[in-house]
């Protein structure tokens, strides 16, 4: 098990943040990944466009999981119209 963080950019639309955090906790809780650090960063105005939205919500995680879990995840992720953008770092 390696340490991560992970930061996630919803659309800033509120259903649309609720499907994506229930999308995420899914695949946290069927993956056997464990958060240690859940924040809510809030409504962010974006420095670009993404998928033609100026604004994000953000989310923030520090969690355990596997670089096996974690990928498969990522390609997961990919798919979901709800998440603008999403970065896994492992934590030194």
């Amino acid at each position: 098990m390696r340490n991560y963080e992970f930061t996630v950019i919803f659309d800033a639309n509120e259903e649309m943040t609720e499907k994506g955090m229930e999308f995420v906790s899914s695949q946290f809780a069927a993956s056997s990944v464990e958060v240690t650090k859940k924040e809510d960063m809030g409504v962010k105005n974006l420095a670009y466009q993404i998928k033609k939205q100026d604004k994000g919500h953000y989310f923030y995680f520090e969690l355990s999981a596997n670089p096996e879990t974690i990928n498969l995840m990522s390609k997961e992720m990919l798919l979901q119209g709800e998440i603008l953008k999403f970065l896994f770092v492992v934590k030194g």
